[in-house]
């Protein structure tokens, strides 16, 4: 009798299953995370389309908002709908982007003390996040990105931001450098932060109107970026470690710009 012939391949790892996409269908998109969801439902410019919670966490929802009543799902369920490993504390809302803000209408009508952060190819979701959370916490106006390269505004990003994309706008542009132009024209201080720059952010003015100007993880800031800065500084450190990440570098350096206005005033 012919032996059958046994395949010893448990799994084919060529084709790895495909991974669930951050975005929803129909442009729609997964925000997820108590905080975020929260700041999501709290904000009159955002529309909802679907508000999905485990039971436990649908309890304490109804503390701040008693009136919403969300679809109860058990974890697995939940879980199939989000991207793979998402953070979802139980709580996920499916809505449409917010309405972008132009650049132009960010700057109308300014106060002679105003703050923007301007991102120059930083990539990674978990930092663009970070710092928009900083930026809102420092009473930024804006975070000013450009659009190619920069990762959509939903799941990982809206989760890392906590609730900071429904609170600051972040602002897409086509062109950086023509944004800067922008700012100076508006009479912002354009500081460009280079971990081998000579000057250190006490050296220069952070009166009025200041764009804090960040490259990314790993490459810095390109050279027309960096060309298009009032001042190129870094972050004085004490310690052996010469360099902080990007969202590290925003919270020092928007904490600094808003102890020294303080103190201006």
């Amino acid at each position: 009798m012919a032996k059958r012939k046994i395949s010893h391949r448990r799994h084919d790892r060529r084709h790895p299953a495909t991974p669930r996409p951050e975005l929803a269908p129909d442009g729609m998109a997964w925000i997820y995370g108590t905080h975020a969801v929260e700041a999501a439902l709290d904000n009159p410019q955002r529309s909802r389309n679907r508000l999905v919670a485990t039971a436990e966490a649908a309890n304490r929802l109804r503390s701040g908002f008693p009136l919403l009543k969300p679809e109860i799902l058990d974890r697995a369920k939940l879980d199939a709908l989000l991207p793979e490993h998402a953070v979802h504390q139980g709580i996920a809302l499916l809505a449409p982007p917010l309405q972008t803000t132009a650049i132009e209408d960010l700057l109308a009508g300014l106060g002679t003390q105003a703050i923007i952060v301007v991102l120059d190819r930083v990539s990674d979701p978990q930092n663009v996040g970070a710092v928009l959370r900083s930026a809102a916490a420092f009473k930024a106006i804006g975070l000013v990105v450009q659009d190619r390269g920069t990762p959509p505004s939903a799941g990982a990003l809206t989760k890392a931001a906590s609730g900071a994309l429904d609170i600051l706008p972040l602002i897409r542009v086509t062109n950086l450098v023509r944004a800067l132009d922008q700012l100076e024209d508006a009479g912002f201080w354009r500081i460009g932060f280079d971990g081998d720059a000579v000057q250190t952010l006490e050296d220069v003015p952070l009166n009025g109107r200041v764009a804090v100007v960040l490259g990314g993880e790993g490459r810095g800031l390109r050279r027309l970026t960096r060309e298009a800065c009032d001042h190129l500084v870094r972050i004085a450190t004490p310690g052996k470690l010469k360099t902080l990440n990007v969202s590290n570098t925003a919270a020092v350096a928007l904490y600094e710009v808003v102890r020294r206005q303080n103190l201006e005033k």
